[in-house]
């Protein structure tokens, strides 16, 4: 309907290349990357997820897992911007009236208004079902942030699926997704955090 377009392959956007690129490698060691403290919710989360995470519904993904994850990746609040949990975000877009329900938000806003979005995640589900796309759902949040913040900036976010983790930018009309990570994998754990702190450095220097 709004003639978006993923690229593939050669086409991938460098800006997912670029946030990709994290300084985690196989052999770097926990330690060089994350802190005595940070390495033990490393260690607990990780081993509880692999023990638990096909069982959890969607609270307990959230609850158990999501929340240290997201605490690892340094999404503080600050004063330019906050996270925002369980928020409905809508626009009319092209013609078109969108509502969105945000699992989780990293936006400009004063107190519990979001104004300005710059990053979702969406669905924390434990596989697809019939009732929704979570792709689709976030493609549709980053329309609705496209409309509100009036500008080109791409738009970045993450797509989780029980234990797997898809990251989106999409850029005008044109969307790149990234290969999946396993969480359950502890070296795709650590690029998932690794990935997530490489956003609030984009953030903080070209998109605020």
């Amino acid at each position: 309907m709004f003639g978006l377009n993923r690229l593939v392959g050669t086409q991938i956007s460098p800006l997912m290349d670029e946030w990709l690129a994290t300084n985690t490698t196989s052999n770097a060691p926990l330690n060089a990357i994350l802190s005595t403290s940070e390495k033990d919710i490393f260690d607990e989360i990780y081993q509880d997820a692999v023990i638990n995470i096909t069982g959890w519904q969607e609270e307990d993904l959230k609850m158990n897992f999501i929340a240290f994850v997201l605490k690892l990746g340094h999404l503080r609040n600050t004063l330019h911007y906050k996270s925002y949990f369980e928020q409905t975000i809508q626009a009319t877009v092209e013609g078109y009236f969108l509502k969105a329900k945000t699992d989780f938000m990293i936006a400009k806003g004063i107190l519990e208004v979001p104004e300005n979005p710059y990053f979702h995640f969406q669905e924390y589900k434990k596989q697809r079902d019939p009732s929704g796309d979570p792709t689709a759902q976030l493609l549709e949040a980053f329309l609705i942030a496209q409309e509100k913040n009036k500008n080109d900036n791409p738009l970045y976010g993450c797509t989780i699926i029980g234990k797997y983790w898809d990251f989106v930018i999409l850029e005008k009309k044109n969307y790149s997704i990234s290969k999946s990570y396993d969480c359950t994998d502890k070296q795709d754990l650590l690029e998932i955090i690794a990935i997530l702190r490489k956003f609030k450095e984009i953030l903080e220097t070209k998109l605020l």
